[in-house]
């Protein structure tokens, strides 16, 4: 007698929702913007071609914090261009924060790793390939890019750089829950929190440069916020 249960479909993965065939990943790249207008189109290009180029399964979800510079526009063209299943604009109204960013874009990803970076192309997403194959080699739930490694450069780089990572999409919902920290110190202290449960961190020698296009996002005020965030995070771990 056959059994009741030959012909039920197996329950999906919490790790593969719907659209995604089981044991493919899918990467979703969080891509904050504030008057990215020239950069953006690049930006979206070079991913779209290091992805396409990889055979990598992705989408590049556009958060704009209502960019008086067109920004939004620019986005919804690009949208247009590649399709609304590879390009996801998700705007938000005014300038909230780049933690709160990464909080909103996660609300809105498939992907069960999440990328995060700048689009001001201080990254080359050139390395992101490289940053999937670390992943894969050593099952990593972080790797980040670093210049302090293997044959990282620097070309106008700052402190007020961030970093390129790649996230187990679990592994950063948890620490977004952790992390007090709103602003540019945001991404530090998740590596900070990381640590602290144990999750294991690969890294990859990366050059980062300075923004192509515009002027930095950081205004002096939001420079003492971020230092302060950091005396506080030192404090508090």
């Amino acid at each position: 007698m056959a059994s009741k249960t030959a012909n039920r479909t197996p329950p999906r993965s919490r790790r593969e929702p719907a659209g995604r065939p089981p044991g493919r990943d899918k990467y979703s790249v969080l891509l904050p913007t504030y008057n990215e207008r020239e950069n953006l189109p690049l930006i979206v290009w070079l991913l779209v071609k290091s992805f396409s180029e990889s055979g990598i399964d992705y989408e590049i979800i556009i958060i704009d914090d209502g960019s008086p510079d067109g920004t939004r526009e620019v986005a919804e063209q690009l949208e247009n261009i590649y399709g609304s299943d590879k390009i996801l604009l998700r705007p938000r109204e005014k300038k909230l924060g780049l933690g709160t960013a990464y909080i909103h874009g996660m609300k809105h990803a498939t992907g069960n790793y999440i990328i995060i970076m700048d689009a001001d192309l201080s990254h080359h997403p050139k390395f992101i390939p490289e940053f999937i194959r670390k992943q894969k080699e050593g099952n990593f739930d972080i790797v980040s890019g670093t210049r302090y490694k293997g044959n990282g450069g620097v070309y106008g780089w700052d402190l007020k750089r961030k970093l390129i990572r790649l996230y187990r999409k679990e592994v950063l919902q948890k620490l977004i829950e952790k992390c007090v920290s709103k602003g540019y110190v945001f991404q530090m202290e998740m590596i900070v929190r990381a640590r602290q449960l144990h999750y294991t961190i690969g890294e990859v020698p990366i050059t980062f440069v300075d923004r192509v296009y515009g002027e930095s996002k950081l205004g002096g005020n939001e420079i003492v916020s971020f230092l302060k965030g950091l005396l506080t995070l030192f404090a508090t771990t």
